[in-house]
């Protein structure tokens, strides 16, 4: 959504997201991130779109306030474009008093004007994180609909039975499980052309507990 060439670079090459913010925040290479770090990273990468503070992120993690601010500052610093697209989105918000997904939808933010901070507050973040959860939202219905049109178009007996924020989960005819494999990546996969690939798993079990 932000288009950060360093984000992007590291979709591309099909990097671990959260690893390689934690090498750049905390100056490590690849190799020597810890499993404490890439988590502390993981709960900025996730935090940030919640436009979470130095003390919120010192509750969330096991970082000091002073630390959390310092990630913080060394997060915008490694992904600048990332700033410029949340500032852009508020600003945005405050002239034309929605947001919109990637698809066009939009969510209204009456409040992005309010007078009282804590209620325009809660309307900025909105600001920030509709457009990205909305338009996550978007990818995952269209997908359905292009894979149960094509159940539908080859007389496929299998069902798709769930969504789950981004898994789908289906009940499967054995003998139609090749051929439904490959529709299911392929539509989800090609559901929407962006500056990132959209990188699809597949599992399967008896059960959905077994399927992961």
């Amino acid at each position: 959504m932000s288009k950060d060439p360093v984000m992007v670079e590291a979709f591309k090459h099909g990097l671990d997201i959260h690893t390689t913010t934690a090498s750049k925040v905390f100056n490590v290479p690849l190799k020597d991130v810890t499993k404490e770090m890439r988590s502390n990273a993981k709960t900025v990468n996730f935090g940030i779109i919640y436009g979470v503070s130095a003390f919120g992120l010192s509750q969330q993690s096991s970082l000091s306030r002073k630390e959390a601010s310092e990630i913080i500052k060394n997060y915008f610093a490694t992904y600048p474009k990332l700033k410029e697209y949340m500032d852009a989105n508020i600003a945005f918000a405050r002239e034309h008093g929605y947001v919109k997904t990637i698809m066009n939808r939009k969510r209204r933010l009456k409040d992005i004007n309010s007078r009282n901070a804590v209620v325009r507050g809660h309307a900025e973040r909105n600001a920030i994180n509709a457009p990205i959860q909305g338009s996550a939202a978007d990818i995952i219905k269209l997908a359905m609909i292009k894979i149960q049109t094509e159940i539908d178009l080859l007389g496929l007996q299998s069902k798709m039975l769930l969504q789950v924020h981004d898994e789908l989960v289906f009940d499967v005819l054995k003998t139609e499980l090749p051929v439904l494999k490959k529709l299911i990546k392929e539509k989800m996969e090609g559901v929407l052309d962006l500056t990132v690939p959209l990188v699809v798993d597949l599992d399967v079990g008896k059960s959905w507990l077994d399927a992961h």
